[in-house]
């Protein structure tokens, strides 16, 4: 008999983190391999945030932080939603968590209950799934492929409505995609979800400050569902602090108290000294900021004309995050060395360990016939990424 749980049973590993550890074996055996198979910025932290954090140090503040973090990093967290997106929130709407991952599976376990359907645009970011799964919840899975731009209809979002439906999860702009919902889109899906006061929207915006030619919408701005929606964010991509594990929610009282509760029992507080870098980086300049997103807009250009040049790749060009999900069918179903691609996961792995550039496959997001690739890499690496791409994808007859 075995003594895990059927609960951890159930839960599949994060493909991304699979493919990131494969990848390091690899390099390990000493292979050059290309990494795009990780979703982290390749920046440094800020100094300024660096800074408060080492002052934090200096000023002895190591102590047990509140649960849902000090009243002035919840307080900045208010400033920004209102300064960036005009959202208004009371500070004690607002809880911090250790990363946004951490504020999901908060707000999942606090609002979903065995049984309860929980509506899942695909693809979707690896976690949700089985965070959803976690909670004992359903996931409905609503798929949009790369004719749609990876955007889900309306007429698709009510289609997949039920009385069991209890939340709504959405990703703008998206990871694995890079897709962004416009303004006029959320409105849209904004008009179904009014009609059913029962469903929770919870708004993954991690992204938000990494946008192109548009600017970030966000599902809280709409009045008649703003009660209803959980805003979810952090510093990871933004702000290059991935490591320091920050991410936050602003959301109805009544859901934020809930995610308190829980979080008291099963974490507490999160690092102090985090909380202190957390300040400084949200009332803080957005210019470290801007000049990532600049330079992540040059690399996705770049990448965009090389791909583009591979036979038989179907691509979009994202509006936002630092991803491309092309669209590999007509790799699949072709061989080397004997070797069939059955799938997505066997054309990453090949392109892995032919090609020695890790990707992502599309299964591990929901939808097969698709790999991500991350552009959080160099100029160079990025150039050789793509050329060892296309010779491998050559090499399948």
């Amino acid at each position: 008999m075995s003594q895990i749980s059927n609960r951890l049973l159930s839960l599949s590993e994060s493909a991304t983190l699979a493919m990131s550890q494969k990848s390091r074996e690899l390099q390990a055996q000493g292979l050059d391999i290309i990494n795009l198979s990780v979703g982290e910025p390749d920046f440094n932290t800020p100094d300024h945030i660096k800074e408060a954090a080492i002052k934090a140090i200096n000023d002895n503040q190591t102590h047990y932080p509140p649960v849902p973090g000090y009243p002035e990093l919840r307080k900045a967290v208010c400033n920004r939603l209102k300064r960036a997106l005009d959202l208004d929130y009371d500070f004690n709407q607002v809880i911090i968590s250790a990363g946004g991952k951490h504020s999901l599976a908060n707000v999942i376990m606090a609002v979903i209950n065995p049984g309860d359907e929980v509506i899942l645009p695909a693809p979707y970011w690896v976690s949700y799934a089985e965070l959803v799964k976690l909670a004992e919840g359903k996931n409905v899975i609503i798929e949009a492929g790369i004719e749609q731009d990876f955007k889900i209809t309306p007429a698709q979002l009510e289609a997949a409505i039920t009385d069991k439906t209890r939340m709504f999860i959405i990703n703008s702009p998206s990871n694995p995609t890079g897709s962004m919902y416009s303004k006029a889109e959320l409105r849209a899906l904004a008009d179904v979800l009014v009609k059913y006061p029962n469903i929770i929207v919870l708004s993954d915006e991690i992204y938000e400050m990494i946008s192109y030619e548009e600017k970030h919408a966000s599902m809280a701005q709409f009045a008649d569902l703003k009660d209803r929606v959980v805003l979810c964010n952090g510093l990871s991509k933004g702000y290059a602090m991935t490591g320091w594990r920050m991410g936050y929610i602003a959301a109805p009282l009544d859901i934020a108290k809930a995610c308190n509760k829980l979080q008291g029992q099963m974490t507490s507080g999160i690092t102090s000294i985090t909380q202190a870098a957390g300040i400084a980086a949200l009332n803080g300049s957005d210019e470290p900021s801007l000049k990532m997103t600049a330079e992540f807009k040059k690399r996705r250009d770049m990448l965009y004309d090389l791909l583009k040049q591979i036979p038989g790749l179907k691509l979009n060009k994202p509006t936002g995050a630092f991803y491309f999900f092309p669209d590999v069918t007509s790799y699949i179903g072709k061989s080397y060395n004997g070797k069939k691609m059955e799938n997505s996961m066997d054309l990453a792995m090949y392109l892995l360990e032919v090609g020695h550039v890790a990707t992502v496959a599309g299964s591990a997001f929901g939808i097969e016939g698709y790999v991500r690739l991350s552009y959080a890499a160099s100029t160079e690496k990025l150039m050789a990424a793509a050329e060892r791409i296309k010779n491998a994808l050559a090499d399948l007859k």
